[in-house]
């Protein structure tokens, strides 16, 4: 996605207003031709030839963001190695070393330091030859990296490409984020919650008006740690919105080095198109892991990796798994979760308590707990794993519950 200086928009009161691209124009369609000729070519060269070569195409002033920013997406389908027969730190660590050594020395026989003699010393050192001294130096730093290969794309991707990554840059300054979705099928409306729980999002879902939903998600801006990181799997969970025929977003923004608040939407409307594979009702790793885990060491027990979001009187709860004991007709009901705070989870164990009691199990991961409030002590419906959830404890939990 786009680096926060290559974000462009304008403002329209509270409003933040992406400057999006027309990706049919013909010409930033010129534009992104130029740009993806050069990258076509690329494998063999290093970024800083690449560059070199669209410097004059690039330019400066404020079409040069743009041209920036398509150039950063198309580094991104590069793959890129460091072309040096030795590792570069331990060259320039000798190199130090050794100019060190040598400028004392200079400075004693009162003659003129030489870069050359430095170079020489440590080539005999280290059995390489002076041109292998001389490209491995610096052979690690961005713009000597080589390209090994470039992924194709067309130029009206692209230009749709950037839209998405615009959209994406802007959410990472997010403090709170609610999409209405509606529309769609009950298989597409699983698989999106799925997603929020693969980008281990934190969120709320309701049911609203007109057979649609509601998700209310936390922004990386309203956590006190995993910042980047939450922010990163919240800006990598458009994509999949995108791929829904109709939604309204609305995005809190704290925008600047001041952080004002601003206001940032985004519908169905405005024709942004995901670049992501759309999976259907594709089921996370993590997820079907656990289920053929279970199903394979769990007596007693049979695990459905498909239940329907289950209503309540006060919004809706989306299970990932529900257990069922046949000998006793007996059904629980499991969330894992990604991020989470101890808020989130008290709110969601007390509304569970109260309108489900007995009938789920909360697994809640250490490694991606988002706070650092206090300990954290919950009944004995949640289960708190370090790296993956073990089905026998689950199971074990499942059992005890009445």
């Amino acid at each position: 996605m786009l680096t926060g200086k290559l974000v462009r928009v304008r403002h329209a009161r509270n409003k933040l207003v992406p400057l999006y691209l027309e990706p049919t124009d013909p010409v930033w369609v010129g534009v992104a031709e130029q740009l993806l000729f050069a990258f076509r070519s690329s494998p063999g060269r290093t970024r800083g030839e690449i560059l070199d070569e669209l410097s004059d195409l690039i330019g400066e002033g404020p079409r040069s963001l743009v041209h920036k920013g398509l150039c950063d997406l198309l580094e991104d389908r590069c793959e890129f190695e460091v072309t040096s027969e030795h590792p570069p730190e331990a060259i320039r660590e000798a190199i130090f070393r050794a100019a060190v050594r040598h400028r004392v020395a200079a400075a004693a026989a009162e003659i003129p330091f030489d870069r050359n003699v430095v170079v020489a010393r440590v080539a005999n050192e280290m059995a390489l030859s002076v041109e292998q001294i001389e490209q491995g130096l610096f052979a690690d730093l961005k713009d000597e990296r080589r390209v090994l290969a470039f992924k194709d794309t067309t130029e009206t991707a692209l230009l749709y490409r950037y839209n998405v990554a615009l959209a994406q840059a802007i959410l990472l300054r997010c403090s709170a984020m609610e999409v209405r979705i509606w529309g769609e099928t009950p298989a597409r409306f699983r698989q999106l919650f799925r997603q929020v729980k693969f980008h281990k999002l934190i969120c709320t879902i309701q049911a609203s008006a007109g057979e649609s939903y509601t998700l209310k998600l936390d922004g990386p801006l309203s956590l006190f740690s995993s910042t980047n990181k939450y922010g990163l799997q919240l800006a990598q969970f458009l994509p999949t919105l995108l791929h829904c025929k109709a939604f309204d977003l609305h995005a809190n923004i704290r925008w600047g080095t001041e952080r004002k608040d601003k206001l940032f939407t985004l519908s169905a409307a405005e024709g942004l198109r995901s670049h992501a594979p759309d999976f259907g009702v594709y089921t996370p790793p993590e997820l079907q892991m656990f289920a053929d885990s279970f199903a394979a060491k769990v007596k007693g027990w049979t695990i459905g990796t498909d239940p329907n979001p289950i209503m309540l009187p006060d919004g809706v709860w989306v299970p990932d798994f529900k257990l069922t004991q046949p000998a006793s007709g007996k059904e629980v009901f499991v969330e894992i979760f990604g991020f989470w705070r101890k808020g989130d989870i008290e709110a969601v164990y007390r509304r569970l308590k109260k309108h489900f009691a007995g009938k789920f199990v909360l697994c809640i991961s250490e490694q991606f707990r988002a706070d650092e409030v206090d300990e954290v002590t919950f009944g004995e419906e949640v289960y708190r794993f370090k790296r993956t959830p073990l089905p026998d404890e689950v199971a074990k939990i499942a059992s005890r519950l009445s």
